[in-house]
């Protein structure tokens, strides 16, 4: 797909290429159209990488009008008028510019406030969700049935069992974490009594320097 380029500022390019080429004495500037709105990020980009390959061809075709004024007997007269002509169409071309900029700024700041509006439902979805679990009543699961042919002795039995290994793992994760607490508490007052001899170093060194 061709890219559909906008034809103000190629139509100020060409009528600056062809005054600053042949300085032909311009008495009036005309004014540069009002900058066509971008209608998408991609159509700003378009229009900022395209103002900078014309702004280069009007400092290049400036350059080449400057060395020919100097061969024409109204230098001065010449230059003016492609300093003009310059002046114009990089004025024109910056208001091409700005336009494409604030609208990709723009664009950045709603889409910013899309993301956090998307991000705030969220999050007052989930605290809801997470509302309605505390509320619900706690349902225990229901004991599974006892398969057919089995007595009261052997379901007493297998209960039992249960009871015992869900001790046994209640006693374990109570020791772990009496180990935890004491690691906790070592590692602690080891931290201390290394600040506390840090402070005394300190100390010591201020008492010295003092006696110096």
């Amino acid at each position: 797909m061709r890219r559909q380029f906008s034809p103000m500022p190629m139509a100020l390019a060409a009528l600056v290429l062809t005054v600053l080429t042949g300085c032909t004495p311009v008495s009036l500037v005309p004014p540069a159209p009002p900058a066509q709105k971008s209608q998408s990020v991609a159509d700003a980009d378009r229009k900022l990488a395209q103002v900078a390959g014309e702004r280069t061809q009007v400092e290049a075709a400036f350059a080449a009008s400057e060395q020919l004024c100097y061969k024409k007997f109204l230098v001065n007269r010449c230059l003016d008028s492609a300093r003009e002509k310059r002046r114009a169409t990089l004025a024109a071309l910056r208001a091409i510019e700005i336009e494409a900029e604030h609208f990709k700024r723009k664009a950045a700041v709603e889409q910013r406030d899309r993301e956090i509006a998307e991000a705030e439902q969220k999050f007052q979805a989930e605290d809801a969700r997470r509302a309605a679990d505390e509320r619900a009543p706690h349902v225990e699961p229901a004991e599974p049935a006892p398969k057919s042919g089995a007595s009261a002795a052997s379901r007493t039995a297998e209960h039992a069992s249960k009871e015992k290994q869900r001790a046994e793992q209640d006693k374990a994760g109570a020791a772990k974490r009496a180990a935890n607490v004491q690691a906790y508490e070592k590692r602690k007052r080891e931290s201390e009594q290394r600040q506390r001899e840090i402070e005394e170093k300190k100390k010591a060194k201020a008492k010295e320097a003092e006696g110096k």
